[in-house]
């Protein structure tokens, strides 16, 4: 037996009893005396038996799991996670994660999540063209969190008001003084389009001039962008994609010499764990994680135990965090 995981048969051969005896005795269900128990569960042990999830789940015909794609660098994507589970759990459901990498796109992280029986999923920020998710929702519910879709895409949504967010970012500042305020955008997605967009539009509202530096989602991005603020004329304020550009952008100001906030105030977006770190104290926009993973779990279990069958879209207002990066500008 050493060389095989132990079976239902062996704890049974063990004891002398069938095995449904065992199979009762292990799921709890009433019916074999106290000293049939203690007997099974001792054996149990003593042998290392554990239950088959999968094929205990193959039986029940649902596997009740909920897919997750996140991408593996993003530390939003960690913490939306973490309260993903605390979420499913409640309403009965466990997660299967897969992680976007470099070297592992999309439709390969969602194809391990249907192998893996998936009931629905949940993708965070996908970059798929909308008549891709259109399609693997034929298939499966697909909830799709933090990217907004077009209506004839026929998924559900559940997201922040981007352009929103990076709007009060821009009040907030204009606020505080600041006018010449540069944002660091992030890439061809559409959630990068709706926060330039936001941008943009505040700007216009102040009788500013906008200005947008090209980047994406990294810290490379943010300190690719930083040279390029220090090569011209910097500016008092720069509103950044996310906090990770954020970060990449400050460590460079920082090693430059540049006093934020005295001269530079930075703001991110997300307020992901690395923005609350002591030594970052990163003013940023939150997307309030808890309330969308709880959006997100409760319309993948409405499609799956038949409550609705419409598709519908939550977009869910942001707050900006205020923290040590973001100051009044200094007279220069």
């Amino acid at each position: 037996m050493a060389d095989r995981r132990p079976r239902l048969e062996d704890v049974a051969a063990e004891v002398g009893v069938s095995t449904a005896s065992v199979s009762l005795v292990l799921r709890g269900v009433p019916g074999p005396s106290a000293e049939t128990r203690g007997k099974v569960l001792e054996a149990a042990a003593r042998l290392g038996y554990r239950a088959d999830r999968a094929a205990s789940l193959l039986a029940r015909r649902r596997s009740r799991l909920l897919g997750v794609m996140l991408e593996v660098r993003s530390s939003f994507h960690a913490e939306l996670v973490e309260d993903l589970h605390e979420v499913a759990e409640t309403r009965g459901y466990d997660l299967v994660l897969s992680t976007v990498t470099r070297t592992r796109d999309e439709a390969r992280a969602v194809e391990t999540l249907v192998d893996s029986r998936c009931e629905a999923l949940i993708l965070l920020g996908p970059d798929a063209p909308a008549a891709r998710l259109a399609a693997l929702d034929a298939q499966l519910p697909v909830v799709v969190v933090g990217r907004p879709m077009p209506a004839t895409a026929g998924v559900d949504v559940v997201r922040a008001a981007d352009d929103e967010g990076t709007a009060r970012a821009v009040e907030y500042l204009a606020g505080l003084g600041h006018r010449a305020i540069v944002h660091v955008d992030g890439g061809p997605t559409d959630i990068a389009a709706g926060r330039v967009r936001g941008y943009r539009e505040a700007m216009g509202r102040l009788g500013a001039e906008p200005r947008v530096v090209p980047g994406d989602q990294s810290e490379e991005a943010g300190t690719a962008a930083a040279h390029t603020l220090l090569d011209g004329e910097l500016p008092t304020a720069v509103v950044a994609f996310n906090d990770r550009v954020a970060v990449g952008l400050l460590d460079v100001l920082i090693r430059a010499g540049i006093d934020v906030p005295g001269q530079v105030s930075v703001i991110g977006y997300d307020d992901s764990p690395l923005a609350r770190l002591a030594h970052v104290d990163l003013t940023t926009v939150s997307q309030n994680t808890h309330e969308m993973t709880e959006r997100a779990v409760e319309l993948a279990v409405e499609r799956l135990e038949g409550t609705r069958t419409e598709h519908r879209e939550v977009v869910l207002p942001p707050t900006l965090v205020v923290r040590g990066t973001t100051a009044p500008p200094c007279e220069r």
